[in-house]
């Protein structure tokens, strides 16, 4: 039992992923306010990144520049540095995130221009009586 413990508290980034990721994934599904659904999903987003770039982490590495690389003499091992590439696309999702957020927010803004509510049952119930009114 105590090993399992230990594993549990060494992997503390996975539950907090994991977290992170119910806590957003709940405010999509259950809430009918449009914002919350849409801060739900940049939560979900937010753990998805933090759980790239937890697993991409590497202990006792350093970041991967070279400092010597001018004379050459110097052999070169690829396990001391972190291999960049998960936070460099992280970042690109990063980008992506910022971008989608403000999207889901000015549709958000035009929706509630039209219906004059941000609840997604109200907006469903007008659009019905809109369609069967035609």
């Amino acid at each position: 039992m105590p090993e399992l413990i230990d594993i549990l508290i060494a992997r503390y980034n996975y539950w907090v992923v994991i977290c992170l990721m119910m806590i957003g994934l709940y405010a999509m599904m259950a809430k009918n306010n449009l914002i919350k659904k849409i801060i739900g999903m940049s939560i979900f987003q937010t753990a998805v990144i933090l759980f790239y770039v937890s697993i991409a982490t590497k202990h006792d590495a350093s970041i991967p520049i070279i400092g010597h690389g001018h004379n050459g003499h110097h052999a070169i091992h690829a396990a001391d540095y972190m291999n960049p590439l998960p936070h460099v696309l992280m970042l690109t999702a990063i980008v992506v995130s910022v971008a989608t957020l403000g999207v889901a927010l000015a549709l958000a803004v035009k929706a509630y221009q039209q219906h004059d509510t941000l609840e997604e049952d109200e907006i469903i119930e007008q659009l019905k009586t809109e369609y069967l009114s035609q």
